[in-house]
């Protein structure tokens, strides 16, 4: 077996040990709230993995990724309110109208760089936005989208039931994250970083610079969707703030708060955040206030996120070990 097919049967093993772990909760007593959280955590775990494909793989710092996480709620929302679609087949529109809208936005944006292709991307979200305040017809506008998302049943699984929403929702976010893993340690995610480190060596080496970029965009944007239709399922609306700017910095702030460089950052920093602000709601009406002197701690104390920090120290312990060991070599070579 192959050094790739061994990381992928490992990578597989961990999700499925996930699986059965978050799967057994609702059956050992955990508490409804506990659930919820988890539940919300994932939708967020979603949005903020996936602007990492850009951020931390693809050197791409979007400030607009939260349209992607809108677009993918509204588009589930409105197909499930038809009353014409079952919800696998929703969930697919969902995903497909989503990766439309990120093949002709990215098609723009990606040929900038830098903080030209971060302002643009924000652009983008913002007109997003105002569609979706401005079209009260079809999305309710700053009320959203009334009278709850329909959940027939189908295959025998009933998502108006909490518990079976709750498995539903962790297959899809599992399979998600095994879904860019497997892109992050493909040829295709080293591909990536190259682009990351230096475009125009890539681009020397005859990678289609555009392509890539384009391409890891279009996933980004359909991941964050899968994650923005979990979130409608959880509340049963899509609502503006969605497709705000406030999400999109929320994002970023997870994936500083988690790290960039370690697959599973940005989830640490997912729930870091989300502890963080139902733990200051609960004490403080200050929260904001409270949310902006943690992330100042982070951008300027600790300038990288938490298993970045982990990552480096267990690095340059094995590099010392590994010294060590060549030194005693040597010597004993030397005697």
């Amino acid at each position: 077996m192959t050094s790739a097919w061994m990381l992928r049967w490992r990578d597989l093993r961990w999700a499925l040990l996930a699986l059965i772990v978050l799967a057994a909760l609702p059956f050992v007593g955990v508490s409804t709230a506990l659930r919820d959280f988890i539940m919300f955590g994932m939708a967020y775990a979603l949005l903020s993995m996936s602007l990492n494909l850009l951020i931390g793989y693809t050197g791409l710092v979007s400030f607009g990724h939260a349209m992607f996480f809108a677009l993918g709620a509204y588009s589930f929302g409105l197909a499930m309110q038809s009353g014409k679609f079952s919800i696998p087949l929703a969930f697919g529109f969902a995903i497909l109208f989503t990766g439309f809208v990120a093949i002709v936005i990215g098609a723009i944006c990606v040929r900038l760089h830098e903080i030209y292709f971060a302002f643009l991307t924000l652009a983008f979200q913002m007109m997003i936005y105002n569609l979706i305040l401005g079209w009260v017809p079809l999305t309710g506008g700053d009320q959203g989208l009334m009278g709850g998302i329909p959940r027939p049943v189908f295959l025998g699984i009933d998502l108006a039931d909490r518990t079976q929403l709750y498995l539903f929702c962790t297959v899809c976010f599992l399979v998600c994250i095994l879904i860019l893993r497997q892109i992050t340690v493909s040829p295709f995610g080293y591909t990536l970083r190259l682009i990351r480190d230096n475009q125009d060596r890539a681009a020397f080496l005859g990678i289609d610079v555009f392509r890539a970029k384009l391409v890891s965009f279009v996933i980004s944007a359909c991941i964050a969707a899968v994650g923005g239709i979990l979130l409608t399922l959880f509340v049963s609306g899509a609502y503006p703030n969605f497709g705000f700017w406030t999400t999109s910095g929320e994002a970023i702030f997870m994936i500083l708060m988690g790290g960039s460089k370690v697959f599973l950052g940005p989830m640490l920093g997912t729930v870091m955040l989300r502890v963080l602000n139902d733990v200051t709601v609960v004490y403080t009406s200050h929260t904001e206030l409270v949310l902006g002197l943690v992330i100042l701690f982070f951008v300027l104390g600790l300038r990288k996120g938490v298993l970045d920090i982990i990552a480096e120290k267990l690095e340059a312990r094995r590099q010392a070990v590994a010294r060590s060991e060549r030194d005693a070599a040597d010597a004993a070579k030397v005697a």
